[in-house]
């Protein structure tokens, strides 16, 4: 079997070695060279010709979202880019991400990380995942989102404060008309639920919960990146807090999404609990929750791009329980077709859409 060629990148040179020498243990991969800084990654993908690159973020002469702009646009390569959990990496991760990466890794404890053990296999399983990613396809949905960009409206501080405490002020209309809209996405989730949420109308009559995987220390990130792009909000969940229509709660990282009945209203409920088939938040979970919480609820789930099959047996139970109508990503926009795959193959979706169609067949259900 051919072996899938690597090029790690990274400015430490202890970096490049653990990461080389975890790489190397799995049969199916070769590392066929290494790089210091993004200029010189350039210049080895056109000799090396990779598979996937590996892309640290942040580097002297040039970093990797530098680096990675040129890649796409030059020798485009699947890339994986590996992260410090600071603000400004996690911002700087959602970026590489919306630039065209095809996913990232935390580092468990900043740039040189001693204790990378911990991701070993996420390593592995992800670059092992990128090399059957349709590169072209990565390319191309970089260069839609950032004309898609332009035409988003952006509200100010000002703005966004007067749309929250709008709807907090109309908070008994959401439970009224009892409907709800689940998200679940994986690999190639932010640029998914940025042209999805970005399209969603401010007077959307429903709360949209959203469980995208990703570790702790990036999901607020995300949150923000999109509140700034989109009608509605989007806010990282928050233990306790009252659901409100027209706003989009995420799944912080490292918590399971779950909702309580609270009198008239719903609340957010974070906890702890095991991961499910390797995530917390789980898509299965929310579902879940949803199913056996809100028999009496209108129910829109819509499962995205990602690995595995997570949110596929939620759905079963969700299909048991009340209305529910289902939307599953199409394999053509799918970075990732796993998950949507496996919602697919249980019978129980109403509609296979492109990604650019989901947030209007979303409308339509919420306005049935």
């Amino acid at each position: 079997m051919k072996k899938i060629k690597v090029l790690v990148v990274d400015d430490s040179a202890f970096m490049r070695k653990l990461i080389a020498e975890f790489l190397t243990e799995d049969s199916r991969l070769e590392v066929v060279g290494s790089a210091r800084n993004g200029q010189e990654a350039i210049s080895k993908i056109q000799s090396l010709r990779p598979d996937v690159v590996t892309l640290d973020v942040e580097m002297p002469i040039m970093n990797g979202l530098e680096a990675l702009g040129e890649i796409m646009k030059d020798c485009p390569t699947p890339v994986v880019m590996l992260s410090s959990t600071t603000k400004e990496g996690a911002e700087n991760t959602l970026i590489a991400m919306q630039n065209g990466a095809f996913d990232f890794i935390a580092k468990p404890s900043g740039a040189i990380s001693l204790d990378l053990y911990k991701v070993k296999q996420e390593i592995i399983d992800k670059v092992v995942a990128a090399s059957r990613a349709n590169v072209h396809k990565l390319q191309k949905n970089a260069g839609e989102i950032q004309r898609n960009l332009s035409g988003c409206k952006k509200y100010s501080k000002i703005e966004s404060e007067v749309s929250v405490v709008s709807s907090y002020a109309i908070r008994d209309r959401v439970y009224r008309s009892k409907k709800i809209v689940l998200i679940g996405t994986s690999t190639g989730g932010p640029r998914a639920l940025q042209t999805v949420l970005t399209n969603l109308p401010q007077s959307i009559n429903a709360p949209i919960l959203v469980v995208q995987h990703m570790p702790p220390g990036f999901t607020k990130s995300l949150a923000e990146r999109l509140d700034s792009l989109c009608h509605i909000h989007v806010k990282e969940a928050e233990d306790g807090e009252l659901i409100q229509k027209g706003t989009a709660y995420i799944a912080p990282g490292g918590f399971h999404l779950k909702v309580r009945k609270i009198g008239t209203g719903l609340a957010i409920v974070l906890e702890q609990s095991e991961p499910r088939n390797g995530h917390r938040p789980s898509v299965d979970v929310m579902f879940e929750s949803v199913a056996s919480e809100l028999i009496d609820f209108t129910k829109t789930a819509v499962i995205m791009t990602g690995m595995g099959s997570d949110g596929a047996n939620g759905l079963t139970e969700l299909k048991k329980k009340g209305q529910v109508k289902a939307i599953a990503e199409s394999q053509e926009t799918s970075i990732v077709f796993g998950m949507p795959k496996a919602a697919i193959a249980t019978h129980l979706i109403d509609n296979v859409e492109n990604v650019e169609n989901i947030a209007k067949t979303i409308v339509k259900y919420c306005e049935s």
